[in-house]
């Protein structure tokens, strides 16, 4: 029987492959797409998008987590009372999507909102028929198998889009595109794991439990939503749909070491610190800062390497059309930093139990956004919005130092040293380029 440490390195490992494998393929999906249409399409399929994950997160009772952290996470009546919730959860979700499509037209002021929502959001009823077998494996700490599973589905979803938008180039390609993704997920979940599947069953005391933890999931989830997704909804109301296209695309590239570590703390850290839970707070603290180091100080080489070549990257690959992601890139990834620090420590106290400190974090985001950001565009531009976006995870990542202070699982001592590590590296860094003659990363605004 392998330890808890053995199955989080292996999964640390197996989480970094693979979800390093998926951004290789989305990044070279992107690129073909912004090639094939144009950068209106990724503004408005961004709205959409994140009206989706909205309504999502904001019915979401963590299944997933309820499965992973529960002792009867292995139980096939708990089991099935999740599932059923889940699948019911996938309808409703889809209903409100067609009640609020025509408002959120109108607000966007284009009509094609009122078509794009209902059919892209009727992934959401798919998906919520699928096997709770990813779950399990989840709980099981088995990502090898989840990894390659995920890496796969990734494959053939971005081949399908691609395949599409080849043949049809227009917004409806992207639209239908993931609806037929969540039909490769659901018929494949059931073959994740032999002999395991999903019925309809509805135990009262598994609800209760389910429910009992997901209501502070469901506060965490909706607060989650507002602090990582306002953006785009203020943006689209601000600027142009072409404009909303160039910000997606620089914040979808800057944001791939934040994308790693959210993968790393779902799947691995979570997982691990549940297991270990029961321990004394001063023996899991030591636990957790003494396995953080690795990760953060190589994070801070990442992404200080992001922040220095970001832009030249961006440069090389992306047409004219996207010269405003340029600037963007390193002014979004510079804020990213705060944004590592959170997520490396964050699934502690969600693995005490303790998820409402999570939502207080998201919350404090979400306030500098839906603020700042209008005021900041109306003030300096663009450019004063993208550094409002860039700040706005210091507060989040301020409001859990808070959380774990309280729960006696700070890490601060850690986090300063750290940081101190990052800004060396990075004006390291920058020196050098600017010795070779590549100036820095922000000098196209000038």
């Amino acid at each position: 029987m392998k330890s808890v440490k053995q199955l989080a390195i292996r999964g640390a490992i197996w989480t970094i492959l693979g979800f390093g494998g998926i951004q290789i393929l989305r990044f070279g999906n992107n690129l073909i797409l912004t090639r094939l249409l144009e950068p209106e399409y990724f503004g408005l399929m961004a709205l959409v998008t994140t009206i989706r994950v909205g309504l999502e997160l904001f019915s979401d009772v963590g299944i997933g987590q309820n499965i992973i952290n529960s002792k009867r996470g292995d139980e096939p009546t708990f089991l099935n009372t999740a599932w059923s919730i889940q699948a019911i959860r996938g309808v409703v979700i889809w209903f409100l999507c067609i009640l609020i499509a025509y408002p959120i037209a109108n607000f966007y002021n284009d009509v094609r909102l009122w078509w794009l929502i209902p059919i892209v959001t009727l992934s959401s009823v798919i998906d919520g028929f699928s096997c709770t077998s990813v779950h399990t494996l989840h709980r099981r700490m088995v990502l090898g198998k989840l990894s390659l599973y995920e890496l796969i589905m990734q494959a053939s979803f971005l081949s399908t889009l691609i395949l599409l938008v080849w043949f049809y180039p227009n917004i409806w390609s992207l639209a239908i595109a993931p609806v037929i993704g969540a039909i490769y997920k659901l018929v494949s979940s059931y073959w994740l794991i032999p002999k395991y599947s999903n019925r309809f069953q509805w135990e009262p005391k598994a609800v209760k439990e389910i429910l009992s933890f997901g209501k502070w999931m469901f506060v965490a989830s909706t607060l989650m939503f507002a602090a990582e997704q306002t953006d785009r909804l203020v943006l689209g109301k601000i600027l142009s749909l072409e404009m909303l296209g160039v910000y997606t695309v620089a914040y979808t590239l800057a944001s791939i070491p934040r994308e790693v570590i959210k993968q790393l703390s779902y799947k691995v850290i979570f997982p691990a610190i549940s297991h270990q839970s029961d321990l004394p707070r001063p023996t899991l603290r030591a636990k957790i800062i003494r396995q953080r180091w690795l990760m953060l100080f190589t994070c801070a080489i990442v992404l200080a390497g992001l922040v220095t070549v970001g832009d030249l990257v961006v440069g090389i690959l992306y047409d004219k059309r996207y010269a405003a992601a340029i600037w963007m890139m390193p002014i979004l990834c510079s804020g990213i930093w705060f944004s590592l620090l959170f997520y490396t420590i964050s699934p502690a106290l969600l693995a005490i139990s303790k998820p409402l400190y999570s939502a207080q974090s998201n919350f404090a985001r979400f306030g500098i956004i839906a603020l700042g950001v209008p005021l900041a565009n109306y003030s300096f531009g663009v450019l004063g919005a993208i550094i409002v976006i860039a700040l706005s995870d210091l507060p989040l990542y301020i409001v859990n130092l808070y959380g774990l202070w309280q729960e006696k699982l700070t890490c601060f001592a850690q986090d300063i040293q750290t940081t101190a590590f990052f800004i060396a590296v990075l004006a390291l860094f920058l020196a050098i380029r600017n010795y070779l003659g590549f100036g820095l990363p922000i000098q196209t605004l000038f």
